[in-house]
């Protein structure tokens, strides 16, 4: 399988990525190379998701699958719905857990959680 990660480099992105190419996956990152984080097995593409003018490595490949870890805004998500239409059988949006209701109802944090958290910028367009 061949799998794209948006990022890849940060703390919770470098434990998937050491994780998957565990699992035998073909992993890439696409990132600007500013973080040294060298994670064996990973091919990186040097690029910058939000210059298009940057990613003509990455238009010569196709993806099983497309993480991307460090979509903020609801715009960055439609750009790689439009950059992988057509390159990848399926995309992935990671989140963040400070969308969910706060205070919380519930100890627990499921799907069903109500999205719904105006306390931060951040939040709120993630949610979006």
């Amino acid at each position: 399988m061949k799998v794209l990660f948006i990022g890849g480099t940060g703390n919770i992105s470098a434990a998937c990525s050491r994780l998957a190419v565990s699992r035998g996956i073909e992993l890439y990152h696409l990132n600007r190379g500013h973080t040294e984080v060298e994670i064996s097995g990973v091919q990186t593409i040097i690029g910058d998701i939000y210059k298009p003018e940057t990613l003509r490595e990455l238009r010569k490949h196709t993806w099983d699958v497309v993480v991307n870890w460090i979509a903020y805004h609801r715009e960055h998500v439609e750009s790689d719905l439009d950059l992988f239409m057509n390159k990848t059988r399926q995309y992935i949006f990671i989140s963040s857990a400070s969308c969910y209701q706060t205070p919380l109802s519930y100890p627990v944090i499921t799907e069903s959680t109500p999205l719904k958290n105006n306390l931060w910028d951040y939040s709120k367009n993630k949610i979006q």
